[in-house]
């Protein structure tokens, strides 16, 4: 068999695994073909030649929702595997014989940006010196228009909206309480999460992460973020923390933000009853057209 036509039938099947696993992400044909910028008809073709080449279904419906069979499970395993192999194949051939150099812009959000990412980029940058790094910094709504616009090639946020032109992977997990000055007066567990209507909140701004994953927890509860008594909005964590030491306010802050004033005890944290606040920190590129020093830097993040 002719060598570039072996070639190409190589890549169409490691394309048509890429279809594949995008259904299975979003488990909609339609949503699948927009993460992919082609049509949904191709989509259709594409797991229907899967689906032949192994004399088998692999998905099946139920109303208007799409289920994998049993040799779609098995399938997703192995492509994840594959995919994920080929990528790590693809970056270290890109460098092999060379040393990694070059720039790479990241964004961060506020919250990382400050306590979270620096030390893992010192390590990065000793490991591998030659690699130039521009840091931009913003709430995670920003950070995401920036890579959109292809302003940045990589970022770290908390939080995720499901854009469908980035990929996100969990990097860190993180957990928000809720704390105050250690001086003010206040039982150390809430026994009612309506009890938070009655306390001087500060709130970070719109389109922060942690605004964000505030609300939605909130919401779970049916309490919403209109009903809290906000006293002030503010854009970054340092400020936060410094009016709490002030006053008797209360404010919903990652933990990883607070952990020299709890040690020096500034600030104490107040548990709220059959509540808490876990989120993660997700690692985000573009789908499509990655710079291989992004591969590099994420690979080196997730090991």
């Amino acid at each position: 068999m002719n060598a570039g036509l072996t070639n190409y039938r190589n890549k169409m099947f490691d394309f048509r695994l890429k279809v594949f696993l995008t259904v299975t992400q979003r488990m909609s044909f339609t949503q699948a073909a927009d993460e992919l910028f082609i049509s949904q008809p191709a989509v259709s073709k594409h797991i229907k030649e899967i689906e032949k080449y192994y004399q088998c279904s692999l998905f099946e419906r139920k109303g208007n929702l799409l289920r994998l069979t049993k040799e779609g499970e098995l399938l997703k395993k192995f492509a994840s595997k594959i995919l994920a192999l080929h990528q790590e194949m693809d970056a270290e051939m890109k460098f092999q014989n060379k040393k990694h150099h070059g720039a790479l812009k990241i964004g961060v959000s506020t919250t990382a940006s400050q306590y979270v990412f620096p030390k893992y980029l010192a390590l990065f940058q000793t490991k591998y010196p030659a690699v130039s790094v521009q840091i931009k910094t913003g709430n995670t709504e920003e950070i995401e228009a920036l890579i959109l616009k292809n302003e940045i090639d990589f970022a770290i946020v908390e939080g995720k909206h499901k854009r469908s032109a980035l990929n996100y992977v969990p990097f860190k997990k993180d957990e928000i309480v809720l704390c105050t000055n250690i001086k003010t007066s206040t039982p150390t567990v809430f026994n009612q999460i309506s009890d938070l209507k009655k306390l001087p909140f500060i709130l970070r701004e719109n389109g922060s992460g942690t605004l964000e994953i505030i609300r939605s927890s909130l919401i779970k509860k049916k309490i919403k973020l209109d009903e809290l008594n906000v006293v002030l909005v503010l854009e970054n964590n340092e400020s936060i923390k410094t009016y709490l030491q002030n006053s008797n306010a209360f404010a919903f802050i990652s933990i990883s933000a607070i952990t020299n004033e709890l040690v020096e005890k500034k600030l104490k944290i107040v548990d709220i009853e059959d509540f808490s606040m876990e989120r993660y920190y997700y690692v985000i590129t573009k789908t499509e057209n990655q710079n291989p020093l992004s591969i590099l830097l994420k690979e080196f993040l997730l090991a």
